[in-house]
């Protein structure tokens, strides 16, 4: 009984570590150069792939190159130039919110911290946690609908509500790890557990799943 206890109390840190050696540099994939564009980029990815987000950005940043220009922009203008991304007037009005705190409340510069990321408009835990890990380096557990699916299939959560698996997750992994360990599991979900059909044949933690509809091999 103390063999299996053990085996199962270690099998949160083999998932990461076999995660780990399959993806060495797990990043966001949302191109950017700064928080800032990293901030609107996240933005627009909601309800659309990155690699949209990644098509329409460059053009998007020529016009507004930072928050000052994006606060004084037309919505008309803005809302044709991320039109392909999916709810362009609603991510329009919010990316014009978003610049307008950043430069009123912020002097340009997109806040470090959980509280003061989650008062600009269109931004929510997982926006600030992308922003709060992937730019700045702190520790934070993204949770997106890959991170759901993917956390719930290998029971190191019970629950579908993203803050208390942002929870789950933090109480599981040393803080340290949060940012790789959410990030690979978001990978891990986009691109090998997905949805539908799971790529179990490749899988790298397929000996580490419990998941009972998880394909043979």
């Amino acid at each position: 009984m103390r063999r299996r206890s053990a085996a199962a109390s270690d099998r949160p840190a083999r998932i990461a570590e076999n995660l780990r050696r399959a993806m060495p540099e797990a990043r966001v994939e949302l191109n950017h150069r700064s928080p800032w564009e990293l901030l609107v980029a996240t933005i627009l990815s909601a309800q659309c792939t990155d690699q949209r987000v990644n098509q329409v950005t460059p053009a998007l940043f020529t016009r507004y190159p930072g928050p000052h220009e994006m606060a004084k922009a037309k919505p008309a203008e803005l809302e044709t130039l991320i039109k392909s991304t999916g709810f362009y007037k609603s991510k329009a009005k919010n990316l014009v919110g978003c610049a307008q705190a950043v430069v009123e409340r912020f002097q340009g510069e997109v806040p470090r911290t959980m509280d003061e990321l989650t008062t600009i408009p269109g931004v929510g835990r997982k926006t600030a946690n992308v922003i709060l890990g992937g730019a700045y380096g702190q520790p934070a557990v993204v949770v997106d609908t890959h991170v759901i699916r993917v956390a719930n299939r290998l029971a190191l959560t019970g629950s579908g509500d993203p803050v208390e698996i942002e929870r789950d997750l933090q109480r599981i992994y040393p803080r340290e790890e949060w940012t790789g360990v959410s990030q690979r599991l978001l990978l891990h979900g986009r691109y090998t557990c997905v949805a539908r059909t799971p790529r179990c044949g490749v899988c790298p933690i397929y000996d580490e799943c419990t998941w009972k509809g998880k394909l043979p091999r």
